[in-house]
């Protein structure tokens, strides 16, 4: 479209269609930069963690936030909180922690506005395949007892520019690229999933 690859002006293309004798049609033009700006939004969305359509990188921008969640937690309310359990689905992520007592309203808010504040940062998601004693050692965190890992694993860490991680797993993936196409996170609930283990539910929008 010449409107939307050069940027000419509605008024020069009547001018332009008016000396070659070329018929005008302003409804269709403006429908046209309507829905070229509809795909364009839609593109943008995609590329930096809008709201997706794609069920399948709903569910990956979501396992991601997992991490920075987890290590949220683990920052407001102690090194005690350890992964439970995980749920994804293409509408919301379940993650169960181990913890005591439920968390406080202000608590809950500090690890959402923490989750948020790392996602606005735009931190790298950096993969490496280690030796499990070497990546344990290094400070990534595991959840089964050793024996449950091949020799080597896999470690997922959202970095920043200086290569100062913030949190560091043992996974499989997938993740996304920076966290930055996260989107929005919101808590959306927080209980009691079984003795000393709590549940927060949570989106991206």
């Amino acid at each position: 479209m010449i409107y939307s690859t050069y940027g000419f002006p509605i008024e020069m293309i009547k001018e332009i269609c008016k000396e070659e004798d070329i018929d005008f049609n302003e409804e269709g033009l403006q429908k046209a930069i309507e829905e070229h700006k509809k795909v364009s939004r839609r593109g943008a969305e995609k590329k930096f963690g809008g709201l997706s359509a794609d069920p399948k990188e709903k569910e990956v921008r979501l396992h991601s936030a997992t991490h920075l969640l987890h290590q949220s937690l683990r920052e407001v309310l102690g090194e005690h909180v350890r992964q439970k359990g995980s749920d994804i689905n293409a509408k919301r992520l379940r993650f169960d922690f181990s913890h005591p007592k439920a968390l406080t309203e202000d608590e809950i808010k500090e690890v959402e506005e923490k989750v948020n504040s790392k996602i606005k940062e735009g931190l790298k998601m950096k993969m490496e395949e280690l030796k499990y004693e070497k990546a344990v050692k290094e400070g990534a965190l595991s959840f089964f007892s050793k024996d449950k890992y091949p020799e080597k694993v896999k470690v997922f860490s959202f970095e920043d520019e200086g290569g100062n991680y913030f949190s560091k797993e043992l996974c499989r993936g997938p993740h996304v690229k920076n966290s930055a196409e996260i989107g929005k996170f919101k808590i959306t609930k927080e209980k009691s999933s079984s003795g000393g283990v709590r549940r927060i539910k949570a989106v991206v929008e």
